[in-house]
């Protein structure tokens, strides 16, 4: 992996925390990802219109990622009404580069060293202890499933996505077009849950929404071109420092206690990038 890669993808990686922070501020949680979602379906079209029209199994790989945005967007909205953010982002996040890192080293041609997948590992291990409080701190229980489920379905499009585009040969009009597929989906299946009040959004949560579909769609963006020239497990698993912005989002803006156990996973965290970056 180049340092512009490397970069690229730390640059992303601060740009969802930062777009999570906004959905976890801005009201109606399913309301706002319905915002964000159609904006995000907007730069989609705008895009793909200068672009070829995806071929052959490039749509069903579409398909596939709209649903796995879709089921991750449901979960995390659920999650972020149960939890802060500073517990439920590591969960969501944590789990999803164990599953990477497991169905790529059985399924797919990466090239990853013995010592990057200890990097993959030790940096799991350290997202995962910043949701102990879950636990320990008496802090609603209900959350976790829905992480959870989030993360499951972050493992799922990562893979869809990084062959997806590899199979495209086109990772702009790629994610111009999961995009689209994602609003086509996660529309009727918002108003399926939430009714058709998922519709109603304030001005404030327009604006919210938008900033956040432009931060979700960078990095994205940025993430699923840098699948197209590295490993997808590393890609994946180096994604997950956005934790780091995340903690420090939490405590600086959200006055989210910093504990030892926090610095603690945030200390495994930086292991983890270093041996991967060693």
């Amino acid at each position: 992996m180049t340092t512009t890669v490397f970069l690229s993808i730390m640059a992303a990686a601060l740009l969802h925390a930062s777009w999570n922070a906004i959905i976890k501020i801005g009201g109606n949680k399913m309301t706002i990802m319905l915002v964000m979602t159609l904006v995000q379906a907007v730069f989609g079209i705008v895009i793909a219109a200068g672009r070829p029209l995806p071929q052959g199994e490039v749509w069903l790989w579409l398909l596939g990622s709209g649903l796995f945005h879709s089921f991750y967007k449901i979960f995390l909205s659920y999650a972020y009404e149960q939890g802060d953010l500073s517990r439920v982002y590591p969960i969501a996040r944590g789990a999803a580069p164990m599953v990477v890192m497991i169905v790529g080293a059985l399924y797919l041609s990466d090239v990853v060293s013995l010592r990057e997948y200890s990097g993959i590992a030790v940096l799991g291990i350290g997202i995962l202890m910043m949701a102990q409080g879950v636990f320990s701190n008496g802090e609603s229980r209900r959350l976790v499933p829905f992480a959870l489920g989030s993360a499951m379905s972050t493992a799922g499009y990562s893979l869809v996505d990084g062959l997806g585009a590899r199979a495209m040969g086109d990772a702009v009009s790629y994610v111009a077009w999961l995009f689209i597929f994602d609003a086509l989906v996660f529309t009727p299946v918002s108003m399926a849950l939430k009714g058709t009040v998922v519709l109603r959004a304030a001005p404030r949560v327009w604006v919210y929404g938008s900033f956040a579909a432009a931060g979700s769609y960078g990095a994205y963006a940025i993430a699923v071109w840098a699948m197209t020239v590295a490993p997808i497990a590393l890609v994946s698993a180096l994604r997950e420092t956005s934790i780091l912005f995340a903690v420090l989002i939490g405590w600086l803006i959200f006055k989210e206690p910093m504990t030892r156990g926090k610095i603690l996973a945030v200390a495994m965290i930086v292991a983890g990038v270093i041996l991967m970056r060693i």
